[in-house]
């Protein structure tokens, strides 16, 4: 049993999210109890508007839990400083760079934030970890350009980089493969995939993409209006869980396939 619990990286006992102002609460999603394990790859996906994005911020501490606890590496995430946080894991979010004058490297450079002293001074080793993140993503020939002269696949690979060379456990992006095509999209996960059984890290992704996270991922997490349940897909598969992520009018899944299809 203790050494189970070394290779739990992130845990939700009771979890309930949402927004809380001075008059109530507006509960979207309750009773969420997931554990995700050292070396998975996780896939978070739902129905559009059913709260996986609030889901992800509540476990990054962007926002704060209406109840429950959230635990990352043994310890309560409440607990954790700014920098501690940021040494446990990381986030990649879909949101516009601030500025795309950076090159390649110095975007990926960032990642190394929470280790540089306060002049931001980059040591031997952090060097080493960044080219070798650049080298994993097949990206070094890149890492000169300005990030404006990028293609969508490509900066999401770089900010991809920046996440690894953050050095941390655990992984969590938000949508990652928004703005990419079908090649991209399946290129970008199945990326995903393979950093998490080289790198030993857990890597946690919110998408759209159900039928490919079906093939690639672990486990997964799946919000419906009623419940959030967390399995392998061949469970979740048994268990007729994707029957009821969608309306039956005009999709529905095919177990046979494992992906849905338009009804006739």
């Amino acid at each position: 049993m203790e050494e189970k619990k070394k290779h739990i990286v992130l845990k939700t006992e009771n979890l309930s999210v949402g927004y809380a102002s001075k008059k109530k609460a507006s509960t979207i999603a309750s009773n969420i109890n997931i554990e995700l394990h050292k070396g998975e790859l996780v896939g978070l996906i739902g129905a559009n508007g059913i709260g996986k994005s609030t889901l992800l911020r509540t476990l990054t501490k962007v926002q704060s839990p209406l109840k429950g606890t959230i635990v990352i590496n043994n310890k309560n995430i409440s607990d954790y400083t700014g920098i501690a946080l940021a040494k446990a894991l990381s986030l990649v979010l879909t949101e516009p760079l601030v500025s795309k004058n950076f090159t390649v490297f110095e975007l990926v450079a960032l990642g190394r934030q929470p280790y540089t002293n306060w002049i931001g001074n980059l040591t031997t080793k952090d060097f080493e970890l960044i080219n070798r993140a650049l080298n994993q993503i097949n990206i070094q020939d890149l890492k000169d350009k300005k990030c404006y002269e990028l293609s969508d696949g490509q900066l999401q690979k770089v900010m991809i980089a920046r996440a690894l060379v953050q050095d941390t456990d655990l992984i969590i992006l938000d949508e990652p493969t928004t703005h990419l095509d079908m090649y991209h999209k399946a290129y970008t996960l199945k990326l995903l995939q393979q950093l998490a059984k080289e790198t030993d890290k857990t890597i946690l992704f919110s998408s759209h993409e159900i039928d490919l996270a079906i093939q690639l991922c672990d486990k997964l997490i799946v919000m419906s209006e009623n419940t959030v349940v967390s399995d392998t897909p061949c469970n979740l598969i048994s268990k007729g869980t994707f029957n009821q992520l969608f309306p039956k009018d005009l999709i529905a899944f095919d177990e046979t396939s494992g992906s849905f299809k338009v009804k006739k």
